[in-house]
């Protein structure tokens, strides 16, 4: 091993090998004999292709390279496309429309260029009709979301089913296709604060308009979060709530409307729905129900027989600790699984003999596991005598050690969302920073999801706080170690973590430098000018406005930036509709009148979350190199420079 400063170590793990060999792998679904799944691709400007794989080990695109199978709802989408019986149905992200491929077809527009969008298809085959949420936006006000059935035979027919409240989701439908079941909730309450489970009977008259009739309400309300509804074979409605605490599997019988619960546990059967389509269980061909459940931060895979429930969880051993995306059909499924040494793949399980497969990798790159370092699960203290979560990355490379005088820099990754969670899964993201020297700290503060509803619950009227202190404790608590350097620390994050960033940086003198990737630092800005789907999210994080307007000055650091005393970075998408781009430019603005170290790189055509892969590399090649101008190390590549103002 060579000796060098940590942040000097050369790695194989470079941003071009990162962007060039992954793609992000979206939904999933299974149709017969077929999987298909949706196929982000940086190298060709972030588009979205759905690809489909067939028993014979065949791969084959489905959309041509003139689409970009994308929905806008909420804007953060999610439910773009829905395969049935070789049918298949998506939304275009650059018009909006509606498309249809049968077969060996061409895919063709159903529905027309308009201001409407469209996500969440189901099928009902017995009308003729693709059922869905719309979201209207011919409006001038805010959009008008509903659930609505699309005349597959004629696109321009469609009938509104459901409408009245706030938002819609998860429309589904029962084997003979005469009850919708669906979620919705009203503001200011997210998904994951209260939702409600409806169910109706669908009625076609005989000039063939569709309805709903005998509406009921199952479960949930405005404390109780519903997540994933679906119809068993013999027409039980199954569902996860969180009314316990945590998110756990129920069933009921519509017409009793008697709740069964099939598994109590302290675990996290369901997710923050920040995305249409997401999926923790579906049922097995002999009626059982094969589910993903996270506890303690880890995620596992199990069965469960609803006709016999005292045979409990039947766990399946697979190497995977981060589940998602789950989908069977007869004796098979397919899910996301991904592990701390392993990139995200598609698994496909034989639920007979219980072998497996990887159809699809996020990323083809092969790396030598001596330059992986694997997360490790940590608990440490935090305010008030609570106990906060992380993943802990110290630095790994089998070709460089640093001198035992030294200490790594490390590097707080704060989440997004904030409702959300980090994962336990094989970043190269990550492993470009510890196979160059970094210790990284991944952080589940208070409010993030996987911990159960008062855990989620501790960021309710304390964002800005209690998310900023857990990244601020994690960090000294492994300065205080003696596994990392306390002179230097920095934070990094994008959207809301970028709001905790820059609040760290703001009113805490705890972190050297930092990086916000299209992140938040003025909350009444955000209150007045985001869009539906949030646009009272910071009431329950926050407190109402305006009434409490006072709180939204106190918490934003652009009112504070006096307060500031070191270095930031700013990565920014000039189309972001979430967080427009003139936050990151009145924060640096501030930064530059004061006189202190400041970066902006700004891009063109990227929203919220960089897409394409030249700004992915960009952003984080920048970061690092921003990172050793303020540290004082020297980069073993040579990094195309960023422009650094008052350094």
């Amino acid at each position: 091993m060579s000796a060098a400063p940590y942040g000097s170590w050369k790695s194989p793990i470079s941003s071009d090998l990162i962007v060039s060999s992954s793609i992000r792998l979206g939904a999933i679904a299974i149709d017969g004999e077929n999987v298909y799944w949706n196929e982000g691709r940086p190298t060709e400007g972030g588009r979205n292709v759905i690809m489909r794989y067939d028993m014979d080990g065949n791969y084959r695109e489905m959309t041509p390279a003139s689409l970009n199978v994308r929905s806008l709802v909420h804007e953060y989408g999610g439910g773009e496309y829905l395969v049935e019986d070789g049918r298949i149905y998506f939304s275009n992200f650059s018009d909006r429309c509606i498309y249809r491929k049968i077969g060996g077809s061409s895919c063709k527009p159903l529905t027309t260029e308009s201001a409407y969008r469209y996500a969440d298809f189901v099928w009902n085959r017995i009308y003729g009709k693709l059922i869905c949420v719309r979201e209207d936006h011919t409006g001038g006000g805010e959009p008008i979301n509903t659930l609505v059935a699309v005349n597959t035979s004629n696109g321009e027919d469609i009938q509104v089913l459901v409408t009245g409240a706030d938002f819609y989701a998860s429309p589904r439908l029962n084997a003979t296709g005469d009850k919708l079941a669906w979620i919705s909730w009203d503001h200011p309450n997210m998904p994951w604060d209260g939702t409600e489970l409806w169910v109706a009977d669908l009625v076609e008259s005989e000039t063939g308009v569709l309805t709903i009739q005998n509406p009921q309400l199952v479960a949930g309300g405005a404390e109780e979060s519903i997540f994933q509804p679906e119809w068993s074979p013999d027409d039980k409605l199954y569902f996860v709530s969180d009314r316990t605490g945590w998110w756990n599997l129920y069933r009921t019988s519509v017409e009793a409307i008697a709740m069964e619960s099939l598994c109590p546990k302290s675990a996290e059967f369901g997710l923050p729905q920040w995305v249409f389509g997401m999926t923790t269980y579906d049922f097995t061909g002999d009626g059982k129900i094969l589910c993903s459940y996270t506890e303690h931060g880890k995620s596992h895979l199990a069965i469960l027989d609803p006709a016999n429930l005292g045979t409990g969880l039947q766990e399946i051993s697979i190497p995977f600790t981060s589940i998602s995306g789950l989908h069977c059909e007869g004796d098979r499924a397919v899910f996301h699984g991904g592990s701390a040494t392993e990139p995200t793949a598609i698994v496909l399980l034989d639920l007979q003999t219980g072998t497996w497969q990887k159809i699809r990798v996020a990323s083809d790159l092969e790396i030598d596991p001596d330059y992986i370092s694997a997360a490790q699960s940590i608990e440490f203290p935090t305010e008030n005598g609570k106990i906060a979560y992380g993943l802990f990355y110290p630095p790994k490379n089998k070709d460089f050690q640093a001198d035992d005088s030294e200490k790594p820099p490390l590097l707080v990754k704060s989440h997004g969302g904030p409702t959300a969670s980090t994962s336990g899964s094989l970043s190269l993201g990550i492993q470009y920073w510890t196979s160059r020297g970094f210790a990284v700290l991944d952080v589940n503060y208070g409010g993030s999801t996987g911990y159960g509803r008062e855990y989620r619950d501790r960021l309710k009227g304390n964002w800005g706080i209690v998310d900023v202190d857990d990244c601020a404790n994690g960090a000294k608590f492994l300065a205080n170690k003696g596994l990392v350097d306390g002179d230097h620390l920095a934070i990094s994050g994008g959207s809301a973590g970028g709001y905790t960033t820059l609040c760290a940086l703001t009113f805490r003198d705890d972190f050297k430098a930092g990086a916000s990737h299209y992140g938040i630092c003025d909350l009444e800005a955000l209150a007045t000018d985001t869009h539906k789907f949030e646009s009272r999210y910071l009431d329950s994080l926050i407190g109402k406005y305006p009434e409490q307007k006072d709180l939204y000055i106190q918490r934003s650091p652009i009112h504070f930036t006096d307060k500031l005393s070191c270095a930031i970075a700013f990565f920014q998408g000039l189309e972001d509709k979430v967080v427009p781009p003139n936050q990151a430019e009145m924060m640096v603005d501030a930064l530059r009148k004061k006189g202190l170290p400041v970066a902006y790189v700004p891009f063109e055509g990227e929203q919220h979350g960089f897409r394409k892969a030249e700004n992915i590399k960009r952003a984080l090649d920048g970061e690092f190199y921003f990172y050793s101008q303020i540290f004082g190390f020297k980069p073993a590549d040579e990094i195309e420079a960023i422009a650094i103002e008052n350094k």
